[in-house]
């Protein structure tokens, strides 16, 4: 979970999430790359004290202008589609899980057992423990194996809501008449936080 003076990504825990801080790292360091050239064309033209007559009208310039802006986002789009691929691809699940979205808690079910079913509500502020978390610890929690294929659906009840844990890079959204799902796997044991990433209501 994130921590105090954390400026990163949380640690991911799960080969989803490994991907998504791969992809993020690839693509700052493009972006940093562009942001360097740019300011070094920029403070070079500024002191510079000659003029190239062929700088605005030059077909060689236009070339390369068009030419390398198509190939930087190439190197943004290929991994880009990778990883869209990979995150939606739904593998042979181990274990289903219902979660339907209400607003102020969640309700979920284990069909795989005996129709396990319960509800989550979060935890108000004045009845927390010292070493409970605000507006992240439940009631209720999830329980879900490690090193399992796992399927969650997501529906909601009322109002549209985003189903989302943040350190397994997962965010599906819950719809009311319609059935989202999508596919994780947890490679590390732990607690992870999640919460409803949409303004419902």
């Amino acid at each position: 979970m994130s921590t105090w003076a954390n400026l990163g990504l949380q640690d991911s825990s799960s080969p989803l999430m490994e991907q998504l801080i791969f992809f993020h790292d690839h693509t700052l360091l493009i972006l940093v790359m562009i942001t360097v050239l740019v300011g070094y064309l920029m403070v070079m033209l500024l002191f510079n004290k000659y003029v190239n007559r062929y700088l605005l009208h030059g077909q060689t310039i236009e070339i390369i202008w068009t030419i390398l802006p198509a190939i930087i986002l190439l190197f943004i789009a290929f991994p880009s589609l990778r990883l869209l691929y990979l995150l939606d691809e739904i593998n042979e699940p181990s274990i289903t899980l219902k979660t339907i979205g209400h607003q102020w808690y969640w309700s979920y079910e284990y069909s795989d057992f005996n129709n396990i079913e319960f509800d989550s509500y979060m935890i108000p502020s004045n009845e927390l423990s010292l070493d409970s978390f605000r507006l992240l610890d439940v009631d209720n929690r999830v329980v879900l194996p490690m090193n399992s294929q796992i399927r969650i659906l997501v529906t909601a009840a009322d109002v549209i809501h985003s189903w989302t844990v943040p350190a397994l890079g997962v965010k599906v959204d819950g719809t009311p008449g319609r059935l989202n799902q999508t596919n994780f796997l947890i490679n590390r044991p732990g607690l992870f936080y999640g919460q409803c990433s949409e303004i419902c209501g």
